[in-house]
């Protein structure tokens, strides 16, 4: 079987590392590669820049509101070209905005979850999230 690999877009190193430790306590044995803005997202998935050796990602866990290019232009970039399309998407964000939700599954995101703030609430809907995935 072939190893897992989720990129996590999360410019907030603290929900980074909860993803992180959400992951290793559901036990989803996963290789979990981070980027913190939407410019080293794309970067990362067109293997261009310090991302030349990158995997293809089975799964992107995207932040919305990131620097340089926020997770909405990510979102946009990878559904509408046509070699990264096909590859799930999961909003994963602190913005709970009708106008966020509605505007991502326009976009075409598989799956639109607001970060809760209690950690095993969060560890459950990572544990959920991916095991819908995987």
């Amino acid at each position: 079987m072939n190893p897992i690999h989720i990129l996590l877009a999360e410019d907030n190193p603290a929900d980074a590392r909860l993803v992180k430790e959400a992951l290793n306590d559901n036990r989803i044995f996963a290789n979990l590669h981070h980027t913190i803005d939407g410019v080293e997202t794309m970067d990362f998935l067109r293997r261009q820049g310090k991302f030349l050796d990158a995997p293809r990602p089975d799964l992107i866990l995207l932040d919305l509101n990131m620097p340089r290019m926020d997770g909405r232009e990510v979102l946009v970039a990878i559904k509408t070209d046509p070699n990264f399309a096909a590859i799930p998407v999961v909003v994963l964000t602190t913005s709970d905005s009708e106008a966020d939700v509605v505007r991502a599954y326009t976009a075409h995101a598989n799956c639109f979850l607001t970060k809760p703030i209690n950690f095993t609430d969060f560890t459950d809907m990572i544990h959920r999230a991916t095991d819908f995935w995987f």
